[in-house]
């Protein structure tokens, strides 16, 4: 399917887009202390996060006072971060508007299918329908046969017509 490697194509092209602006976060970082100091924060927190977290997973003491990252390394991890979360939201959006793009193309074949259902439904009941007049015609023009005959007979007519019919159907 054509759709997996252009789905690829993109995440590598936002991860190669990413990596300039998390060293321009780097950058930034380095010349604004406010800036510096936030993410520098940030990447603390996910260090102590991250490494509690392992140390469940590994079934290790998590009340044993986890040591600070150094200033360079907590910077270098924020960007890291900071990097990563965009490519991941940017590629989340993506993925969410493919998911958005195939539910309304499969609901739209979906809807023109029962269309064309309806469609030949009426039709059908149409056709039926001229068929029914067609009938109804046929049997308007005997009785209409049937009182001219009766008419051109008198009564008389009608009843040696009736008897006729009922000694055939006797011999029948």
């Amino acid at each position: 399917m054509v759709v997996l490697p252009v789905v690829k194509l993109g995440t590598m092209f936002l991860r190669t887009v990413c990596k300039p602006i998390a060293n321009r976060l780097k950058k930034e970082a380095g010349i604004h202390p406010k800036f510096r100091h936030l993410i520098t924060t940030i990447a603390q927190a996910n260090h102590r996060f991250s490494t509690t977290i392992q140390r469940r997973i590994y079934g290790h003491s998590t009340d044993v006072a986890i040591r600070p990252l150094n200033e360079e390394k907590a910077v270098q991890a924020a960007a890291d971060l900071i990097g990563e979360l965009f490519v991941f939201t940017f590629t989340s959006i993506k993925v969410a508007g493919a998911a958005i793009v195939f539910e309304v193309q499969r609901s739209s074949r979906s809807e023109a299918r029962k269309e064309e259902q309806r469609r030949q439904e009426i039709q059908a009941i149409k056709i039926r329908n001229e068929e029914l007049a067609a009938e109804v015609q046929l049997l308007i023009q005997k009785l209409e046969e049937l009182e001219q005959l009766a008419r051109l007979r008198g009564l008389s007519g009608i009843i040696n017509f009736r008897q006729n019919h009922a000694s055939k159907d006797i011999k029948s």
